[in-house]
């Protein structure tokens, strides 16, 4: 039997529920962190999507009942409906996902919608303007606030070369997306997001769009904490308050190579390859010593008490080490789910690799929860408190208003032959 015929025959959860229950529609769940923190918030989720295997089996170990599905590109809006056990004419409260990034991130080849994972972003789109939810929220890298809707390979740029295209200037994916939301009603907020300031125990921003069918455009989330508890809110929880509970415990991990240990053994919490002896530092990176850049991701061990950096997709990775403050060691799996905030009872299958990869590209416990409260509060027209100068992440310009009045131009919707 197909994935997709065992989705629609089993029986969602859903229809169980009271009428005045706020439902949402999962999109490139993952390991459920951001619909972890939804539920914390009393919102549930009816169904879930998701295409890589150890994530699938994730959700299906921790949520047999929830009804879930495949790729996005093989259902219709109707279907994916019928799957979640609701009718067409039902009003949906909600739909959250965080399209793959890759094509946006910073990191990657910038390779926007003629990316395959681009393609994904704009059927994910379309798809809040089909099922058309009171709420929509979009997660992803602060790249999307810079990608262009069609890519330019950086040889082909400059002199002997025309100039950019508007569909090629920096921030058209974004202009693009925007315009199609609000030409179906949608009013649109954003920001980049520490979640540190929510109460996770990491330096982890991401960009959060929320999208709202009566036009409004909602306040931005609510922070719980602030770095030093400015404001009157709690100061940032740190690593050790966020890993004291595993005290005792058996940890999983991978090893670092022996001859990287030979210049850990040499650093102490919160130092990197710039704590080293000055004679070693260029052995220790090697040709990375001559590159551009901070570099300070290698040879890097976690302070006790100050976030976690982001987690990465793997703790061992030469320019991304994530070290224990103390043992010779990169962070455990174990280690992870707590700076993620994953409940102790949360099972990530798969091999050690899978379960890295899928803590890693979740969203963190809190940054859902919070997520949630600002949906559930402006549902029930309850206050959401702003803080006037809060500082919301490391990068100026990310909220919605100043970014606008910097690069929104019109941009209209239309056929994307080039891009995809």
């Amino acid at each position: 039997m197909s994935i997709r015929a065992s989705a629609q025959l089993s029986t969602p959860e859903s229809t169980n529920l009271p009428s005045h229950t706020i439902k949402a529609l999962s999109f490139f769940s993952g390991a459920m962190g951001l619909d972890i923190g939804l539920e914390q918030e009393g919102i549930h989720v009816v169904l879930a999507s998701e295409i890589d295997k150890d994530a699938r089996l994730t959700i299906q170990t921790n949520k047999p009942d929830c009804p879930l599905i495949g790729d996005i590109l093989n259902y219709t809006a109707n279907e994916i409906l019928e799957n979640a056990g609701l009718s067409s004419f039902e009003d949906v409260d909600l739909i959250v996902g965080g399209p793959p990034c890759q094509a946006f991130s910073t990191a990657g080849k910038r390779s926007s919608f003629k990316d395959e994972r681009g393609n994904v972003f704009l059927t994910f789109i379309d798809l809040i303007t089909q099922i058309r939810p009171k709420y929509a929220v979009i997660e992803n890298v602060r790249g999307l606030l810079s990608a262009s809707l069609v890519h330019r390979p950086h040889n082909l740029r400059g002199k002997g070369h025309p100039s950019l295209t508007e569909e090629e200037q920096p921030g058209g994916a974004l202009r693009y997306i925007i315009r199609i939301l609000e030409s179906a009603g949608y009013g649109i907020s954003f920001n980049l997001y520490n979640s540190a300031n929510f109460g996770t125990p990491e330096i982890r921003e991401r960009m959060v769009i929320v999208c709202s069918r009566i036009g409004e455009e909602l306040p931005y989330l609510e922070p719980t904490h602030a770095k030093n508890g400015e404001y009157g809110l709690q100061p940032w929880v740190t690593f050790r308050d966020a890993v004291t509970s595993l005290s005792g415990q058996q940890h999983q991990y991978v090893k670092f190579p022996e001859k990287r240990l030979k210049y850990y053994r040499l650093l102490g919490p919160g130092q990197n390859w710039r704590n080293l002896p000055s004679e070693l530092q260029k052995e220790a990176l090697g040709k990375a010593y001559d590159s551009g850049g901070g570099k300070t991701g290698f040879l890097r061990r976690i302070a006790w008490d100050a976030p976690c950096p982001t987690l990465v997709t793997h703790p061992a990775m030469p320019a991304t080490d994530l070290a224990h403050p103390e043992l010779d060691r990169p962070l455990s799996v174990e280690e992870y789910k707590k700076v993620q905030e994953f409940p102790d009872d949360w099972v990530i299958t798969g091999n050690i690799q899978a379960q890295y990869r899928q803590i890693g590209n979740a969203v963190p416990i809190s940054l859902g929860r919070a997520i949630g409260r600002l949906i559930k509060r402006h549902i029930n027209n309850e206050p959401i408190k702003q803080y006037d100068g809060f500082v919301y992440s490391r990068y100026i310009g990310c909220d919605h208003h100043t970014w606008k009045r910097e690069n929104q131009k019109d941009l209209q919707p239309k056929q994307l032959e080039l891009a995809i």
